[in-house]
């Protein structure tokens, strides 16, 4: 299935007091019965070896500066998770992932929606507050790499 680029949720920003960057990436699935959670686990719960090679590099070099790397730091009370994203809020037809850090603060929000043919749309959209010149410069230097494994992640997603 192809990702396209599409205009983002608003829900995904509304949880977050502004939004200093958001985009979204759509595709459909003729899956009957799916939930944004089932959409979002098919959507994170297996990154191939080259992204998570990315984020070993990531949390490497972001350890340098105190920012958190591992799921347990980005939300050490969350007992629910999407992959290593903790779950903020969880309804049949959207879920809202995401954390706080001093950096900046980001959701992703998983929507479903009817689309022709009986298919259903699935959205994954990205929002972040940046807090600090770390945080923007955090944010310009992962973009190029968030675009390409956002829209590949979708892309892969096999909605069971």
């Amino acid at each position: 299935m192809k990702a396209i680029a599409v205009e983002p949720d608003p829900a995904a920003g509304a949880a977050l007091a502004a939004v200093s960057f958001a985009d979204a990436y759509r595709t459909t699935t003729a899956t009957p019965g799916l939930c944004a959670r089932q959409a979002a686990e098919a959507v994170f719960a297996s990154p191939p070896a080259w992204i998570n090679a990315l984020m070993a590099v990531r949390n490497h070099v972001m350890g340098w500066f105190g920012v958190k790397t591992s799921a347990a730091q980005f939300a050490p009370t969350a007992t629910a998770r999407v992959g290593m994203f903790p779950v903020v809020s969880d309804s049949p037809r959207h879920i809202l992932l995401g954390f706080d850090d001093r950096h900046l603060d980001f959701r992703i929000t998983v929507s479903l929606r009817d689309a022709p043919e009986g298919r259903t749309a699935v959205t994954v959209t990205t929002a972040v507050l940046t807090h600090n010149l770390l945080g923007r410069c955090y944010l310009a230097a992962i973009l190029p790499f968030h675009r390409r494994i956002a829209r590949y992640m979708l892309s892969q997603a096999r909605f069971a």
